[in-house]
């Protein structure tokens, strides 16, 4: 089958600009064919020479021929382009943090915490304010920062970076519209009231924050073992419309210097006669605290998974984890722990469970799902750290329990009835 002029030029492109193919105008022969411009540093007339083969390292199926410059300059652009990526941290100057929070005078996003809301480089973000712990090293710090920037995950507040002055650093996160879980559970205007107040709610606030507690222990595909060490319901963030739950603080604990790099452990610097303003933010977070982390001052992952448990309790009863009511017998005060009340829940058998169960759930929840977490986050909160569970176990077994409540949800679901109030 003949081809036509325009067929042959079609199949065999060549790469000659316009100057170049007005001077290559002159009659074609079979012999002779014009030679094509240099594009992005790659030859593609194959050399018969020794000396270019031998410099020539690679010949891909186009026939391009790719020198050992070219490669290094290719290896050189990927890496200036990693580092231009967004995920790369932000090293902020100082100034831009006083601009941004009017010299620290703006309003405080959270009383508890010294942060702010403010806009940098035009992202909507919060600024927190720590204190060192122990002073690490700069390219410690930088590789810390890298690493957790660099950290993806659906149920993480991303870190975006951070700038350092004096004894504090300042860490700027995304900032996430929602509510913290602590105050989704107990509404401080309304008892009664709560926006969790479907059984499917709770059991994506259990999934998200599973999954994301299991990313920073297990998945984030170093060979530093992160320890979150500040895990709580005022720590979570609450999305709507799909009531996601994002963990807050993600990296804080190494950043500020609490966890010591070289045995994952908390820095044990402490005052010796500790202040009442320090001992009342201890006992803040006394609830979540495991029994070894209040004598030895050891955070790890066991005590993470520790108060994982608790907040799962929390969001099963709806209470806080210690409480205390005044006794008329004895006219003092006795406490009361989520974890014994649970405890005793449990032992007494599906009655009692259903009592304990938040009643603003209006006894709508699956029993057999109910029982099976609780145990679960029994388990996490055992007094021996070697008995807890594994993250990674956890996060699997809340997969399948929401599964399950899925399924329930599914078969009691009332069909789609549509009413008209106007007239007929």
């Amino acid at each position: 089958m003949c081809k036509t002029k325009m067929a042959i030029d079609a199949a065999s492109p060549t790469r000659t600009s316009r100057t170049e193919q007005r001077a290559n105008q002159s009659p074609r022969t079979s012999s002779s064919r014009p030679t094509p411009g240099p594009i992005a540093s790659f030859s593609e007339k194959p050399s018969t020479s020794s000396s270019t083969t031998t410099t020539a390292p690679y010949t891909g199926s186009t026939g391009y021929r790719l020198s050992s410059d070219t490669s290094i300059s290719s290896r050189t652009s990927l890496t200036s382009l990693r580092d231009t990526l967004p995920e790369n941290p932000h090293i902020y100057q100082f100034s831009e943090i006083c601009a941004a929070t009017n010299n620290f005078l703006a309003k405080r996003h959270s009383s508890s915490t010294p942060c702010w809301r403010c806009t940098l480089r035009g992202a909507d973000v919060i600024v927190f304010q720590r204190k060192f712990r122990r002073m690490l090293q700069t390219s410690q710090l930088q590789n810390l920062l890298a690493i957790v920037c660099r950290s993806h995950h659906v149920s993480i507040i991303k870190l975006l970076g951070a700038t350092v002055s004096g004894d504090h650093i300042y860490l700027v996160y995304d900032f996430v519209h929602g509510a913290s879980l602590s105050d989704c559970l107990r509404s401080k205007n309304n008892a009664h009231f709560t926006v969790l107040s479907t059984w499917m709610s709770r059991m994506q606030v259990a999934a998200d924050l599973a999954h994301g507690l299991d990313y920073i222990h297990n998945k984030t595909g170093l060979n530093i073992n992160f320890v979150h060490s500040h895990i709580k319901t005022s720590g979570i963030i609450v999305t709507e419309p799909s009531f996601n739950a994002r963990v807050c603080h993600f990296g804080t604990a190494q950043l500020c210097g609490e966890i010591d790099l070289q045995t994952d452990k908390l820095s044990e610097i402490r005052e010796e006669t500790p202040s009442p303003a320090r001992s009342k933010q201890f006992e803040g977070v006394r609830g979540y605290m495991a029994p070894e982390f209040q004598v030895s001052g050891v955070a790890t992952q066991k005590s993470d998974v520790y108060a994982f448990g608790v907040v799962i309790l929390e969001l099963l009863s709806g209470e806080e984890p210690l409480k205390f009511r005044f006794d008329e017998k004895t006219r003092g005060f006795v406490k009361t722990s989520v974890i014994e009340a649970a405890m005793a829940a449990v032992d007494g058998g599906e009655g009692r469970l259903r009592n304990w169960v938040d009643r603003r759930l209006n006894d709508s929840f699956p029993v057999d799902v109910v029982e099976k977490l609780t145990r679960v986050a029994l388990e996490c909160v055992h007094v021996d750290p070697d008995k807890r569970p594994n993250m990674g176990r956890v996060a699997g077994k809340i997969s399948k329990f929401y599964l399950t409540s899925r399924k329930w949800f599914d078969s009691i679901k009332m069909p789609d009835i549509t009413v008209s109030l106007g007239p007929r």
